[in-house]
């Protein structure tokens, strides 16, 4: 999984490389901002440190991004984009699967990222940079959320999911996949770990129906 966008084609008019390596000279920055900013913290990260890890220059962050809290924006928009499509990807595959099943890949989905991708999920499951945020990655995580919560509605209108609030259900849902997640992420356990899957079973057990 990546959350950076592929970089442009070319016109065929001879200006397409130069985009292409503009393109790939911000992916490159937002990826190295990621990587600090989920490891090291928004407020220890410098632009020095996110240039260094880019490969580029100080200055080249500012042909691209404001300032480092542009720079936060982006890949947290990027990152709950991302997000959002695994949910709607489950969702479209097959329409015939229920909800634990769709929930059940979702999660598997989320595991198998953390083993490859730390930065992406610890900035999804685990940022603690809200006070940074701006308007539209607001509302890109309030679309998430959304979409984690039409997954358990559809549910409870099958009467597999127990009642209450789908808002309370996802949370508490998301909450002990996060759980599998760290696990992964300090490397106690792999995507393949047996406790993975008793997990994103016990995640079902504590929204799913009793009757």
């Amino acid at each position: 999984m990546t959350v950076t966008n592929p970089a442009p084609t070319t016109n065929g008019n001879g200006n397409g490389t130069g985009r292409r390596d503009g393109e790939a000279t911000r992916q490159k920055l937002l990826r190295a901002a990621l990587e600090l900013y989920t490891s090291d913290g928004f407020k220890e990260t410098t632009t020095p440190a996110i240039a260094e890890r880019a490969g580029v220059a100080e200055g080249t962050i500012y042909r691209h991004f404001t300032s480092k809290e542009h720079l936060l924006n982006e890949a947290y928009r990027a990152t709950f984009r991302w997000a959002l499509g695994v949910i709607k990807e489950v969702e479209e595959a097959d329409r015939t699967v229920r909800t634990p099943e769709r929930l059940q890949r979702i999660g598997r989905r989320l595991v198998e990222v953390a083993d490859r991708d730390a930065a992406a999920v610890r900035m999804l499951l685990f940022s603690r940079e809200d006070r940074y945020l701006d308007n539209q990655s607001r509302e890109v995580a309030r679309q998430f959320r959304d979409g984690l919560q039409q997954v358990i509605a559809s549910g409870k209108s099958d009467g597999l999911v127990r009642p209450g609030p789908a808002e309370l259900w996802a949370g508490a849902w998301l909450a002990l996949v996060a759980y599998a997640v760290e696990k992964v992420l300090t490397k106690e356990w792999n995507a393949e770990h047996p406790s993975v899957q008793q997990v994103l079973d016990a995640a079902w057990d504590a929204i799913g129906s009793r009757n």
